[in-house]
Parts: C-alpha cells; structure tokens; sequence
C-alpha cells in the first residue's frame, strides 16, 4: 500500500528531483520531517518511488510564491489552478518538502 499519491503527469519531476514539494489538503497534513513515503501514481495506485519528508508546513493559496511554483516545476499561475482544480472549495493547505530517495 503506498502512502501518499501523485498524479502520473508529475512521476518523472519527482523521479528526476524537479519536483520537491507538494501542496495538500488537512487531510494529509499527519506526515512529519523524517518519515519515509512510499509513492504511487494516482490513476492507478502503481507504486512508482520512495521520498523522505523534509518538512510540512501550514500556507494559504495567497501565500504561496514564484519560488513554490518552481519547486513544484511550474508558473506561479499554472500551480494555483492545478490546486483550485484539486481543492476547489479549500484556501488553507500545507506545504510538504521532500526528497527523492529511492526508485
């Protein structure tokens, strides 16, 4: 069973360290500095990576900056729709880093 999923379009950012962060829901807002994930795509569950948290950290949509846009590899603009599509109803998220660690 993986614990945390991603959507297939962003396995090859994560497999290849472009993407280091994520931004999610209260519902996942449980995992701490240190714990080890293991990753699967979305679509189907298929276990694809194993990351290490680095930090988690509570931020609203406003609060989020060109800087997270590039450690999620994308436009600040292009970000905050995918997380308006994601979370259509929902303004306050955390932030979680991580690194890549084994595939």
């Amino acid at each position: 069973m993986n614990d945390i999923t991603f959507y297939q379009r962003f396995e090859a950012d994560i497999l290849a360290g472009r993407k280091i962060i994520t931004i999610r829901d209260k519902s996942e807002s449980h995992f701490k500095a240190g714990d080890i994930l293991r990753v699967g795509r979305f679509e189907d569950n298929q276990y694809f990576c194993m990351i290490e948290v680095l930090s988690v950290a509570p931020i609203t949509l406003d609060e989020l900056t060109e800087l997270h846009a590039k450690q999620e590899n994308m436009r600040l603009e292009e970000l905050k729709e995918v997380i308006r599509g994601i979370y259509p109803n929902e303004n306050s998220f955390y932030m979680i880093e991580f690194k890549f660690i084994d595939a």
